[in-house]
């Protein structure tokens, strides 16, 4: 169902949408560009947010939409399914983002890091891998889409909403994709994501990064390879940071 030429629904409509589950498409080339879910008239918010009547964060996505406009043609706004509830459009969304390469998105979608596209044998290698037993206080780190970008150690050290106390009290740093361990890392200091403490790198106010090496062998060992206990993968869970020790 195309919405092009429009920016609201009428009342009627909006009932019978419910939760839906949308693609906003570049007429230029064809290309899905974002793909969000929402209700009423969610899918129209991007656009108000370029013209600058809602939102101010000019991310991809707003200027993705303001070239488009730019070059005198309107984003073409597609619902993908409609007439669901708030966990099945969260479910569909995230198969789409899966689905979908190169999107301006931000953010993953619910269970990404956990139950996202994988080839089969990644999903043998994940569920017959032995779960790690933890010996250190390790410092979990999901880095399923940057490590792809860039060197495993990169992915990991930068840049997360961590305490910097709690982050300092970790013995060992684990890099996990898709639930499995797949690098060891020691920090030597935590640092505040700042380009002046990583040059190359953007600021990011309220993260941080480290500066550290990869642990020695014995410990990589332990981890590497293993599967991140169940009790530490909660299905939907948003943050990338889970701690394996209690306190603060």
């Amino acid at each position: 169902m195309g919405t092009e030429g429009t920016d609201h629904f009428p009342p009627g409509v909006v009932e019978k949408l419910k939760f839906y589950v949308y693609r906003l498409i570049d007429p230029r080339n064809g290309e899905t560009f974002y793909i969000g879910k929402g209700r009423g008239n969610r899918v129209f918010a991007h656009i108000r947010e370029e013209a600058g009547l809602e939102g101010d964060a000019h991310d991809n996505k707003l200027l993705r939409i303001g070239h488009i406009r730019q070059a005198g043609f309107e984003v073409a706004h597609v619902i993908h399914r409609h007439g669901l509830d708030e966990r099945t459009a969260l479910e569909v969304e995230a198969a789409l983002i899966d689905a979908y390469p190169g999107l301006t998105n931000l953010a993953s979608g619910l269970g990404a890091s956990e139950y996202g596209a994988m080839h089969a044998l990644e999903v043998v290698r994940r569920y017959a891998a032995a779960p790690a037993v933890f010996h250190h206080k390790a410092l979990l780190i999901c880095v399923n889409r940057s490590a792809a970008e860039t060197s495993l150690y990169e992915a990991t050290r930068y840049a997360w909403k961590v305490s910097r106390t709690r982050a300092a009290a970790a013995e060992v740093i684990l890099a996990t994709v898709q639930g499995l361990i797949v690098g060891a890392f020691k920090a030597d200091a935590w640092l505040d994501a700042t380009s002046k403490n990583f040059p190359g790198r953007e600021t990011i106010p309220g993260r941080m990064g480290f500066v550290g090496h990869e642990a020695p062998p014995e410990v990589r060992a332990q981890y590497v390879g293993k599967r991140v206990p169940d009790e530490f993968r909660k299905p939907g869970a948003a943050s990338p940071i889970k701690y394996t020790w209690k306190g603060k």
